[in-house]
């Protein structure tokens, strides 16, 4: 029934307020909605990453993402509400229809939710907040991260709950494919697992003696104290999902996957030996997808 509200408001009666923003995040002020209940904040943001931060939050927020995605129509747009997140629903507008993500009191600290988006429109998110018993004038805060993933084949499922990686290895020609289109690509050992039962995810503490390649930072040079080693050190921590039932082994991986809010996400992960024997037979086949340097 509230969507249907919504967008009876949005099309018949509210005032539209467009807010100037850089290209990727936005921080601005719902005062003048929260005086004047007809006011959307309308932001539009030409990133495919960024911020959203709304203090004062009024009546309602639209975000309108539109970078330069013309290489592709499908789109997957990623969303993780900041920890103070509280006070408001989140809808996904579809060909000018709102459909609702999560409502207020839906959202738990570190939750990404997703949504994939088709055809010409630009993805658009909206926040609708809900009344103040405390008046209009409090000083409350909320925003969210936002990534908007493409097609990119290194991606995992992508779900409303958030991320669905799956727990089946990989077959060959997954596994040929992720070397070539993964944000990271790090041969190394398991140092350790932990179990994070309240987000449903485990975490492999990871120490790397290669690190072929990685979108940002998640893997980080040490200092080796002690004797000289012939490779440098490299730390990280990757995330996948509890049900996967991830255990430390002995021996040497490769682990590959994505990036998702600054967080490994794993992928394919063959023991390294495995791996060059798949890596070769394929080059001798000449069916490899890309070159990866051995070693």
């Amino acid at each position: 029934m509230l969507p249907n509200v919504i967008i009876l408001l949005y099309v018949l009666g509210l005032q539209s307020r467009h807010c100037a923003a850089d290209l990727c995040n936005w921080t601005g002020s719902g005062f003048a909605a929260a005086v004047d209940s007809r006011i959307v904040i309308q932001v539009r943001l030409r990133c495919t990453e960024g911020s959203v931060r709304w203090i004062y939050p009024g009546q309602a927020l639209r975000v309108v993402l539109e970078p330069n995605l013309s290489t592709t129509r499908r789109t997957t747009v990623c969303i993780k509400p900041s920890p103070s997140f509280h006070g408001a629903s989140v809808f996904i507008e579809r060909a000018g229809e709102l459909e609702l993500l999560v409502t207020d009191g839906g959202l738990h600290e570190q939750q990404v939710f997703c949504f994939r988006t088709d055809g010409p429109h630009r993805p658009a998110i909206y926040l609708q907040s809900s009344p103040q018993s405390d008046g209009p004038w409090n000083r409350r805060t909320m925003g969210f991260l936002y990534e908007l993933l493409g097609n990119r084949s290194a991606a995992p499922n992508l779900g409303h709950s958030g991320l669905q990686t799956s727990c089946r290895p990989c077959n060959d020609t997954e596994l040929l494919m992720a070397i070539c289109n993964s944000d990271f690509v790090v041969r190394g050992s398991i140092r350790n697992v932990s179990h994070d039962s309240e987000r449903q995810t485990s975490l492999v503490e990871v120490s790397a003696v290669r690190v072929y390649w990685q979108r940002s930072g998640v893997f980080e040079q040490v200092a080796v104290t002690g004797s000289p080693q012939p490779f440098p050190s490299w730390r990280g921590r990757i995330r996948t999902l509890l049900q996967c039932h991830v255990k430390p082994g002995d021996g040497e991986f490769l682990f590959t996957g994505s990036e998702h809010f600054g967080e490994a996400w794993l992928g394919c992960a063959p023991r390294y030996k495995d791996f060059l024997s798949v890596y070769q037979a394929a080059w001798a086949a000449h069916r490899n997808s890309c070159d990866f340097p051995l070693d």
